[in-house]
């Protein structure tokens, strides 16, 4: 169901505070950089948990591995911090890619892990058109509904979209984002590289600050948290 414990199905963090639980018989909290929705992936969380037992980084890291079992869920690695520091409030930049698979055969290694697109997309229309994201701006358009920010204006660093073959990567990087924000910018992207939208499209629903003004929100499978980046 994601990162976030829920009462109806498993999650990342359900996982790993079980887990902890099992290997130091304590009740502890995982705190991670972002919140990721059920179906989207990340190869680089950073997260931390509050344990008083005596433990090296590597012994947890090994046993919460083996813990979690056979769970498509890795602890890459362990350190210690200090106790002021915090895997989310301590963070000042994440980001993101979404893998997008432009052809007409289905998928099969990347089931799950990438979305298809059949028609065929016109990457440099999309990187341009992508570059009115950049900088701060009221997302509201760009907004899930159930986003719990206290406010739609962020700030994007950078966002970036390349070809590689028949595989399309679009990167934003910002301090943080709003709930299903790159979703539905990568979505209203698909319609610039399809032909549907213009730049100027893109622009009017940006301007709209109306989420009923948004295009498409893309599906989760493509998206990979793959960066958060922290002070020193």
């Amino acid at each position: 169901m994601g990162w976030q414990r829920q009462a109806h199905g498993s999650s990342v963090q359900a996982a790993i505070e079980d887990a902890a639980k099992k290997v130091t018989g304590e009740d502890v909290v995982v705190y991670a950089a972002g919140r990721t929705d059920a179906g989207v992936h990340a190869e680089a969380m950073v997260a931390h948990l509050n344990i008083t037992k005596e433990m090296t980084p590597f012994r947890l890291m090994e046993a919460l591995n083996a813990v979690m079992r056979p769970q498509p869920i890795s602890i890459l690695d362990c350190t210690v911090v200090s106790d002021d520091w915090h895997a989310r409030f301590s963070c000042t930049g994440r980001r993101y890619i979404y893998r997008i698979v432009n052809r007409r055969a289905p998928l099969a290694l990347d089931q799950g892990r990438a979305w298809r697109v059949v028609p065929s997309l016109d990457h440099e229309a999309m990187h341009n058109a992508a570059q009115i994201f950049v900088g701060t701006h009221d997302f509201t358009t760009f907004r899930s509904v159930h986003c719990q920010s206290a406010s739609p204006i962020k700030s994007i660093d950078r966002l970036v979209v390349r070809r590689f073959g028949e595989e399309l990567e679009v990167e934003v990087a910002a301090r943080s984002f709003l709930h299903h924000q790159v979703r539905s910018m990568v979505g209203c992207l698909v319609l610039v590289g399809e032909g549907k939208w213009s730049a100027d499209d893109l622009k009017a629903a940006l301007d709209a600050k109306n989420r009923t003004a948004l295009g498409f929100n893309a599906p989760p499978d493509g998206l990979y948290f793959v960066e958060a980046t922290y002070p020193n």
